[in-house]
């Protein structure tokens, strides 16, 4: 009974992809981190400091 039950349910019918949606998620958190590390190398060009990558001694 649950297995035609399931049958009838999913007759036909795709079901969308669970890593679409996954690989679109990371898409997307991959683009924004990508904007705000060009966001922090502009701001600092923009600052003048060129310490060359050194820490504060």
């Amino acid at each position: 009974m649950y297995d035609s039950a399931m049958e009838q349910k999913h007759n036909g019918k795709k079901q969308p992809k669970k890593t679409d949606t996954r690989e679109d998620r990371l898409k997307a958190a991959l683009k924004a981190n990508m904007a705000k590390r060009k966001a922090q190398a502009r701001a600092r060009a923009a600052d003048g400091s060129d310490n060359n990558g050194k820490g504060q001694d």
